[in-house]
């Protein structure tokens, strides 16, 4: 599964950057989760109840940061173990870009390309891509409410998927 969007989102860059760094924020981010423990500088033990279709599984494994350059981009990657249900990896590069004259709306581009195997990969890639894609409009979607401070989601948010062609030419940013 691999998916390209962006999303504005109305607070200075540095503020952004910082959430994206925060593992109590990215905890809250990512539905199911139980666990999300540093272990090193820019490693983190992950526990997540996930459920695609009829398949409900506690995936454990690691995220690692890597590609870091303050404050503008990183990637996440990370796998993880689900038991007989299977198992998922797979990673994400995210961009932010300063927004407007004052800089006070930062422009968020991610990419996310994931695989899973086993008992879920069985279910078939339209559920599969399905949940995968639900889980990260998920995630963003509570990334930009928690950086907002919006608890109630008054915020219009609005994730524009990002056509590959756009990439190839430059225009995701």
């Amino acid at each position: 599964m691999e998916l390209s969007q962006r999303v504005e989102i109305p607070v200075e860059i540095n503020r952004v950057w910082e959430s994206l760094n925060n593992p109590e924020i990215l905890k809250q981010c990512l539905t199911g989760c139980q666990a999300f423990e540093p272990v090193a500088e820019g490693e983190f033990i992950v526990v997540l109840l996930a459920k695609v279709g009829p398949v409900k599984a506690t995936f454990k494994g690691e995220v690692k940061i890597s590609d870091v350059n303050p404050p503008y981009s990183y990637t996440l990657s990370g796998a993880g173990k689900g038991g007989v249900a299977g198992f998922a990896k797979g990673g994400a590069t995210v961009n932010l870009a300063a927004i407007g004259d004052n800089s006070l709306a930062t422009l968020m581009t991610y990419s996310v390309k994931a695989n899973v195997g086993g008992k879920i990969a069985q279910l078939g890639a339209r559920l599969v891509n399905g949940a995968a894609r639900k889980m990260a409009a998920d995630f963003f979607t509570n990334f930009v409410r928690l950086v907002c401070d919006d608890p109630d989601g008054e915020l219009e948010i609005r994730l524009e998927t990002i056509e590959t062609a756009d990439l190839e030419k430059g225009n995701g940013d």
